[in-house]
């Protein structure tokens, strides 16, 4: 059994890329059991935000990245290989504490990721098992550890905080200004939130589902309007935001071009904080439109990173602490079964020396067969008793998987596994 995650991320990976390997909640339950199909795949977790995409894996015997690269290829039309990532064991564990901290983000300490983590874990649950589901748990858990005991995340911003601040910079003031919010989701609330706090005046929040756009809007004391109705406002509105969940570009050229026919000279600052793209490309090279997207706010929050990188040395202290005892519990995993097939082999072997024994033996009374084989069996505890503790050691101090493989080689375990599709359980409290 190995644990690893298969990626892209804002790190290495362009928007381009990033944009076409974005699923959304409906394609989950298809990616996994495609990838399971394809590979010798035990569990499986999606995570997909505007920022990365990453599939976590518990792989068996065959190799999980290569069928992972795969999908992610068909997606792109090419190998995703050169600007992904892929890490194993210890590394993942550690690489999904960081990100659930916010401490892999583009806006480092954001806390947005918490709840996506949360949301990718519940939406992967059918393909998920003990090894991940334990994993995302404690991943929450150690977020919530890194924000709590550090100063990390205090004062952080949001990525649509700081697309507010992005249009502030074109603007100089955004008091009085007109603003309209495309979508209704978290992103969109933030934005929102953002936008009345640097004083807009009036703010429009427009969504496929009208329900939910007054829903918002009410929050906020803003105006909601039907989807249709949208367009119409770019011709009053100072900023656009876009954040919806669509497949596809929804802010065409043709429709911006319209709105600002009626518009005169005053620039229209559009930002797509969406992933796929709400906007069309094509926008950018419009006249008095300043269009700006998720990779473009890098130098936004450039200024309040360097405070909040000093706090991560003690946010890796947490994340230290946190992978140790999780693997320890997954060495844990391992070192169970073994310790049963272990024992379970020798007292085969007892049981066939023990007859042979008492066939050499003759004529026994039954209290001296049962002295016989009270004695084969205090003697095989004995020699088991020292072999089975330190195994069980040895998965709590996080060297179990190493011990393992060599008590298999030793005692060629190996040759007489458990069939393949077995699942382990997680030890009970006395065999840890």
């Amino acid at each position: 059994m190995a644990l690893i995650v298969v990626g892209v991320s804002h790190h290495g990976a362009p928007l381009d890329v990033r944009e076409r390997l974005a699923y959304q909640s409906s394609e989950v339950t298809g990616l996994l059991d495609r990838v399971r199909a394809m590979a010798d795949v035990r569990e499986a977790v999606l995570l997909s935000t505007c920022n990365r995409t990453e599939l976590y894996v518990v792989e068996g015997e065959q190799a999980a990245a290569p069928a992972v690269w795969s999908l992610y290829g068909e997606r792109l039309g090419g190998d995703a290989s050169g600007v992904g990532y892929v890490r194993r064991d210890r590394d993942a564990v550690a690489h999904l504490f960081r990100v659930v901290a916010g401490m892999d983000s583009m806006v480092v300490g954001e806390a947005q990721i918490h709840g996506q983590v949360r949301d990718a874990w519940e939406a992967s649950r059918s393909a998920s098992g003990a090894v991940l589901n334990r994993l995302f748990q404690t991943a929450l858990l150690v977020g919530g550890r890194v924000r709590s005991e550090t100063s990390l995340g205090h004062g952080a911003t949001s990525v649509s905080s700081a697309a507010v601040q992005l249009a502030k910079k074109i603007f100089g003031s955004l008091v009085a200004k007109r603003a309209m919010v495309l979508g209704a989701g978290e992103m969109a609330e933030l934005a929102l939130a953002s936008l009345q706090a640097e004083g807009v005046r009036a703010a429009v929040v427009a969504n496929r589902t009208f329900e939910r756009a007054q829903a918002l809007a009410a929050l906020y004391g803003a105006t909601a309007v039907h989807y249709e109705e949208a367009w119409t406002a770019l011709a009053d509105v100072d900023v656009l935001l876009c954040s919806t969940a669509s497949p596809h570009v929804i802010v065409t050229a043709d429709r911006v071009r319209d709105g600002l026919a009626r518009r005169g000279d005053r620039p229209l600052c559009i930002l797509d904080i969406a992933l796929p793209r709400d906007v069309d490309r094509a926008v950018a090279d419009m006249d008095n439109v300043f269009l700006y997207d998720i990779d473009d706010l890098r130098a936004v929050v450039s200024a309040s990173v360097e405070r909040r990188h000093r706090e991560l040395p003690a946010a890796e202290q947490v994340i230290g602490e946190e992978v140790e005892k999780y693997w320890q519990w997954v060495a844990g995993l391992a070192a169970v079964p073994v310790v049963t097939q272990f024992r379970d082999e020798m007292n085969r072997v007892r049981e066939r020396e023990l007859a042979a024994a008492l066939r050499r033996l003759g004529e026994l009374t039954p209290e001296q067969r049962a002295a016989v084989e009270h004695f084969s069996q205090s003697l095989m505890n004995k020699f088991l008793h020292e072999p089975t503790v330190r195994l069980r050691a040895a998965a709590a101090n996080g060297r179990g998987l190493g011990v393992v493989d060599a008590a298999r080689y030793l005692f060629a375990l190996d040759e007489r596994r458990a069939p393949a599709d077995e699942t382990i359980t997680p030890p009970t409290e006395d065999q840890r």
